[in-house]
Order: structure tokens, then sequence, then C-alpha cells
């Protein structure tokens, strides 16, 4: 028997909204039912593009829209607080893009929000709903590769971005870290949970957000990861996780993955790939909202709260070291 479909809002309209909303068209079980913008324009715009029947020149009637069972909400992470907190505060389940918000203060306050409300609430995390990487996450658990010693992991865009642009804009939450070195962050979470020490390094724009940022976490079981950030260079964007028995690397995209090898001492590597070629697809992380709110969950064991806050708790950290604040940021 067909799924009943899962009808949901889109709270902004630039790319990584367009892209999500392309991916849930895709699925059978999932609706776009409205979009909200801050202008009706750019709303009407994108509705038209995705053939979605409502668009909203503002938040408030997005968020108070009954048909909508969860908003995706994918305005800059400046504005995360504010759009996710409106959309929960009017009892609509929401999936927040990542870097989560600004600072773990605006997190915490997000996630007592949604346990108040009784509401689902996840980050957009996509790298953790990827099958390949829940793989890699399994064997690591299982011991595949013995105690886990080290993780690397880097994330550059070459640019160059002009000053004005997003990224360079500390009025939206600009620098490197919180765009692209969330996800190094994310997965040696992943794999280690919280650090207990984190040290930072970062070469600052004029505009003192960091173009990119060197990271050193360390965990009481003697683990490292050394991390890596950059809006000035195209790095490899690979990872790598070593262990007292073997390692495991990912050779390109370790965000979303479509292939791993497995080197274990004394044997052959053995490769992993993607069953299917979803490497840049956001469908995997619909897919776990929607299995969630079918079940009745108000968070994701694949991405859950709890460890949202930590990695949230982490980035601060960098960003005390590298000397990194924000305007209007919680104090």
């Amino acid at each position: 028997m067909a799924e009943e479909r899962v009808r949901w809002g889109v709270l902004a309209t630039g790319g990584i909204a367009a892209a999500f909303t392309a991916d849930l068209v895709d699925l059978p079980d999932a609706e776009v039912v409205a979009v909200a913008s801050r202008t009706e324009a750019s709303a009407k715009t994108f509705a038209e593009r995705f053939g979605i029947p409502r668009a909203y020149g503002g938040w408030d009637a997005l968020a108070a829209d009954e048909d909508v069972d969860v908003v995706y909400v994918a305005t800059p992470h400046s504005a995360h607080r504010a759009a996710a907190g409106l959309c929960l505060e009017a009892g609509r389940n929401v999936l927040c893009e990542k870097a989560f918000t600004l600072n773990a203060r605006e997190a915490e306050e997000l996630v007592g929000l949604a346990k108040e409300r009784g509401a689902f609430l996840m980050e957009a995390m996509w790298m953790y709903c990827n099958p390949l990487i829940r793989r890699l996450k399994a064997l690591v658990d299982e011991g595949a590769i013995g105690e886990v010693r080290t993780v690397q992991a880097d994330f550059g865009l070459s640019g160059p971005f002009p000053p004005t642009h997003r990224l360079r804009d500390p009025a939206q939450g600009g620098g490197a870290l919180l765009d692209l070195g969330v996800y190094p962050v994310s997965f040696a979470h992943l794999l280690l949970g919280e650090p207990s020490e984190v040290m930072a390094r970062a070469v600052l724009s004029d505009e003192s957000v960091d173009l990119q940022t060197g990271m050193l976490l360390s965990w009481e079981s003697g683990a490292l990861a050394s991390l890596h950030c950059s809006l000035v260079g195209g790095t490899s964007t690979s990872a790598s996780v070593t262990g007292s028995e073997g390692r495991i690397d990912i050779p390109y995209g370790f965000f979303h993955a479509d292939r791993f090898v497995l080197h274990r001492d004394g044997r052959d590597p053995e490769e992993f790939t993607a069953a299917d070629a979803t490497r840049a697809s956001l469908k995997h992380e619909a897919i776990e909202v929607m299995r969630c709110l079918r079940a009745g969950e108000t968070e994701s064991p694949l991405v859950p709260l709890d460890g949202t806050l930590a990695v949230m708790r982490t980035l601060d950290a960098v960003r005390n070291s590298i000397g990194v604040t924000y305007p209007g940021e919680l104090s």
C-alpha cells in the first residue's frame, strides 16, 4: 500500500532550497504545497518553477498554514533561529539547514522550543543520511578498523568570492567554518562524538570572517582529528578514518560519498560503492524526515538533536579560538 503523502513547505528560495525541492518533487510520497520568501515575487517565481500551489510573501503565512506537515528552512544560517523558531511556535515540524544556527545558544533555544511544542526538529545534515556514510559508520562501530586513532577531512572552494558575497558577509554568518567546516566537524563527531579539546587557527578576511580554518580536535581516548575548510582553495574534499587495525578512505566528496575503500591489515582493499547514482541527492534526508513523522518520532536517530548541539558547541569553540563573532549574535 502506498505511503500517505507528507506535505512540505519550503521557507526561502535560494540555491539549496531549489536543489532540495527538485529532489522532493521526485519522491512519490512527498508533496510540496507551499513556499515562502521575504518577497511575494520571489515566492511566486519559485512556485511556478516547481508547480507549488501556494506562494507566500512572508514567513508568517507559511508557519500558519495548517496544511503543511513539515517546513524545510533554507535561509542563510543567520536567520535559522528566527525562521525555524517561528515555525515551531506555530506548531509546524521543521527540517533546518546546517549550520543549524549561528551558535550553540540559539540551537539550544530551538531544541527547547521543539520539545515544548512536541514538534519534530532535525538538522539537514544530509551526510548523516547518506546510505554509504551509514555503512561506513556501521563498519567503524563494528570494529572493522579497530580503535579509532585519527580522522582527517577537508572541504575547500577555490572562489574567489567578492566581499559582497554571502560567504563573506558577517551579517549572514559568513566564512568557511559554518558553511563548509560544519561537514568535517560533523564527520569527526559522527565517528568519535564530542571532543574534549578544540584548537584552531584561521586566516580572516577584511570583513573579519574566516577565509580558511585549520582545526585539531582531541578526545580523551587519545584520538585526534585534523580538519580544514577554505574559501580560497579548492581542496580534494577527501576524508579518512584510521584505526588500530586499518583505515577507511573516502577519496573525493566525503559529504556526499558514493565510494569508499576499506584497508585492513593483512587483507586486500575492499571497495564499497553506492547502490544507485544518488551522490548529490538530498532525498535521503527527506525520506528520513518522512519516516520519523509517520512513526510519530520527534527527532531522528540518524541526526539526533544532542549530536547537533554538540557540533554547535565545537563550532563555537573554534570561533572562540580564531576570534570570529557575528553582529546581532546572542552573547
